[in-house]
């Protein structure tokens, strides 16, 4: 895996990251042109976890038909300001959905499947899970 970040040498300092997919994500710590780094680690969390999730529910059958995760988190006051908790809220919606598959699929994401929240939980950072199911 592979990526290549530019600065795009303007009146703000921000930059253009290309993976090797060849999609690119503007970063911008004033937030004019794009997301700051930091907001990016959480997005790639809430992905990666969502990922999982949506592949275990659809594996189990359960009728989904539509997932949401809600990401917050808290970071360290002094430099570096480091993630020290973030929180992962699940929206699941469909029907006749069993709660404890639901309960399974994040379990199984958190502790064996997603690889953002292994490194970031070894890394000191403390993850917690919550969810809510909205039949439809």
């Amino acid at each position: 895996m592979t990526t290549s970040v530019a600065w795009l040498k303007n009146e703000v300092i921000n930059f253009k990251a290309t993976g090797g997919s060849g999609h690119e994500v503007v970063m911008d710590s004033a937030q004019q042109l794009g997301s700051r780094p930091m907001e990016l680690i959480l997005m790639g969390l809430g992905g990666c976890a969502s990922y999982d999730v949506v592949s275990i529910l659809q594996k189990s059958r359960q009728a989904i038909s539509d997932v949401r995760c809600e990401v917050s988190a808290k970071r360290a006051d002094a430099v570096p300001a480091v993630f020290t908790d973030i929180h992962l809220h699940f929206v699941v919606a469909g029907t006749n959905i069993k709660e404890s598959q639901v309960a399974k699929a994040i379990e199984l994401s958190a502790t064996k499947y997603c690889s953002a929240s292994k490194m970031l939980a070894d890394g000191g950072v403390n993850i917690t899970h919550d969810y809510e199911i909205v039949e439809v």
